[in-house]
C-alpha cells in the first residue's frame, strides 16, 4: 500500500496506484490532494488491520512527512526502528562503522554550534541536519572563516526551513558535522526484497558547478551511468542490508564514489525513492518501465535489454531550485516558456508554488551527449533571468 503526504504526489504515481490496484491509505494528508471516492483508497483503519495481520506487506511514502503517520499508526511493527536507522544520520554513521571504521564525524546540537572547536575537525568538512532533506541546511566548510560565514547561514536559514517540513523530515536542533569526501556523487533507487536481497532500480550521478556546490540541481542517468555502477552499487547495498537486518523496504540513496572505488554514504532515505516523486517517475519515462510497481510486484529490471536502445543519451532530472536571491513572495513570474526553450527534449515540466516551496519546479530531459552544453547552462545558471519581480 502507499501512504502520500505532502509535498507532492505526481500523477503518475496516482495513475500507478488505480491501474495496478495499489491502494493508497485515506489519511488526511491524502484528503488534502483531492483524492475520494474515484480513487484507490483504503482506510486508515483497515489498512492498519492488514498490516497487523500480514506483517510482510510493503508500503511506499511518496514523502517523509508520512513517516509520523507510521510512527503514530504502525508501533506494534519494526517500521519505525528501520526508519530511525536511516534518518538519523548520526545512527547510521555509528550502523556503518564497520564499513568506514576510520570516517569522522560528530553530532553538534543547534544551540551548541558556537562552541564546536573547529581546530579538532578536519578541514574541509561538511555540516547538516542530523535530520535532513533535499540538501537543505547543507554547508561545505573548508576555511576557519567560512566557518564563521557557514554558522550565520546556518541560524538564518532554520527559522525558515523549520516551517516547511516537519520535524521528521527536517530536524535542525542537531546537525552532524562529518568528513568531507572526495569523488562523483550518485543517488539510486532500490529495495530490499524479502530476502534482504537489494534490486537497484534507477541510477543518476549528482552534477555540480563547482568544488563548493552543494544544490541538487541536476542529476542524470545514461547507459554508462548504470553500466558502470550498477555491480558495485549492488553488492554495497547488500552489505547494509546485512547490517540493519532490511527487507520488504524501499531506499533512496546517496553516496560519493572516490577515485580509488571506495563507495561512502551520504545518506539513506527510507520507504521511498527520489523525493517529490521525481527519480522514480524520470526512470520511467526513461527506461520505460515503473519501479512503483517493479517494487510492489518483486521484480528485477533486465538492464541489458533495457540499455541496447539508450546509447548516446542522456536522460535529466533537473531542480529548479530558487537560486535567484529573490523570496518566492517578490518574484512576479518565472518564465516557463523561456526555460524550456532552452533544451532540445523536454519530456516533463512540473511547475511548483515557489510562493510556498523554495524551488521553481522539476524538469525531466532527454539530450543528446554531444548536446550536453544545454545542461552545463542550467546547472551553472541562477535562474534570475527567468523571473520578474
Amino acid at each position: 500500500m502507499i501512504l502520500v503526504d505532502k509535498p507532492y504526489l505526481s500523477n503518475f504515481l496516482k495513475e500507478t496506484s488505480i491501474k495496478f490496484n495499489i491502494p493508497i491509505v485515506d489519511t488526511e494528508a491524502t484528503r488534502g490532494f483531492g483524492l475520494g471516492a474515484a480513487d484507490n483508497l483504503l482506510s486508515e483503519q483497515n489498512a492498519t488491520n492488514w498490516i497487523r495481520a500480514n506483517a510482510d506487506t510493503r508500503i511506499y511514502t511518496n514523502s517523509e512527512n508520512a513517516i509520523g503517520w507510521i510512527a503514530d499508526n504502525l508501533a506494534f511493527t519494526d517500521l519505525p526502528a528501520k526508519i530511525e536507522t536511516f534518518k538519523n544520520k548520526a545512527k547510521f554513521r555509528e550502523l556503518m562503522r564497520p564499513m568506514l571504521p576510520d570516517f569522522y564525524f560528530q553530532e553538534v546540537a543547534f544551540s551548541e554550534l558556537d562552541d564546536v572547536v573547529i581546530d579538532k575537525i578536519p578541514i574541509p568538512f561538511i555540516i547538516k541536519p542530523n535530520v535532513g532533506f533535499f540538501s537543505l541546511g547543507v554547508h561545505k566548510v573548508s576555511s576557519v572563516e567560512e566557518w564563521k560565514e557557514v554558522k550565520a547561514a546556518i541560524k538564518a536559514e532554520t527559522a525558515q526551513k523549520d516551517e516547511l517540513y516537519p520535524a521528521e523530515v527536517l530536524d535542525t536542533t542537531s546537525f552532524i558535522i562529518e568528513e568531507n569526501i572526495e569523488g562523483e556523487e550518485f543517488a539510486f533507487d532500490a529495495y530490499f526484497n524479502e530476502n534482504g536481497k537489494p534490486i537497484i532500480l534507477g541510477i543518476y550521478k549528482h552534477l555540480f558547478s563547482s568544488a563548493n556546490d552543494v544544490s541538487d540541481r541536476i542529476y542524470i542517468t545514461s547507459k554508462e551511468v548504470i553500466e558502470e555502477n550498477l555491480g558495485d552499487f549492488t553488492n554495497w547495498l547488500q552489505k547494509i542490508g546485512s547490517l540493519a537486518k532490511m527487507s520488504n523496504f524501499p531506499v533512496h540513496v546517496e553516496v560519493r564514489r572516490t577515485e580509488t572505488g571506495q563507495i561512502v554514504p551520504i545518506e539513506v532515505n527510507p520507504l521511498r525513492f527520489g523525493g517529490w516523486c521525481t527519480t522514480a517517475d524520470m526512470t520511467a519515462s526513461a527506461y520505460g518501465f515503473n519501479p512503483y510497481v517493479y517494487y510492489f510486484e518483486n521484480k528485477k529490471p533486465d538492464w541489458d535489454e533495457i540499455l541496447s536502445t539508450r546509447a548516446g543519451k542522456l536522460y535529466s532530472l533537473v531542480v529548479l531550485d530558487n537560486s535567484t536571491g529573490c523570496a518566492g513572495e517578490e518574484i512576479a513570474e518565472f518564465d516557463y516558456d523561456a526555460l524550456l526553450a532552452n533544451f532540445e527534449n523536454s519530456l516533463e515540466l512540473r511547475k511548483i508554488d515557489y510562493r510556498e516551496f523554495p524551488v521553481f519546479g522539476f524538469l525531466f530531459l532527454e539530450t543528446r551527449e554531444e548536446n550536453f552544453g544545454e545542461l552545463e547552462r542550467i546547472l551553472k545558471s541562477d535562474l534570475s533571468e527567468l523571473i520578474k519581480t
